[in-house]
């Protein structure tokens, strides 16, 4: 499955319209921005992504927090999700992906490159699924 409509939430503006020309211009990805958690819980039936990219450190519902509840919803199980932050240290990376993150990319992120290191732990999940 090719990796195609990302679900992308993160609460700053700045970052998000970044984050927007990297994935859509570089990356050739369509993306669904959106600035909260539970902005993302009504998103995600609606625009149904190959992948959930999201903030760790947000207002009102947290990266992790919006994550277990993106779990609950029909056909969100198992949709593979990235965090992006500035919390790196390794003992907080394992603990997202104990979450079940398949990966982090830190933040402040390269916009030219982030559509490659997502593709690159895309190809990892897609390898390790077969």
């Amino acid at each position: 499955m090719e990796l195609k409509n990302i679900l992308y939430v993160e609460d700053e503006p700045d970052i998000q319209a970044v984050a927007r020309l990297a994935l859509e211009m570089v990356g050739g990805f369509a993306v669904t921005i959106c600035s909260s958690g539970e902005e993302a819980l009504a998103q995600f039936p609606v625009s149904k992504p190959d992948l959930i990219l999201m903030d760790v450190m947000m207002p009102g519902m947290d990266g992790p927090t919006t994550l277990s509840h993106l779990r609950e919803l029909p056909g969100a199980k198992l949709t593979p999700a990235i965090f992006m932050t500035a919390k790196v240290q390794p003992d907080e990376v394992a603990h997202y992906k104990s979450l079940g993150a398949l990966g982090v990319i830190a933040k402040p992120f390269d916009p030219m490159t982030l559509s490659e290191t997502i593709r690159g732990i895309w190809n990892e999940y897609r390898q390790s699924a077969i």
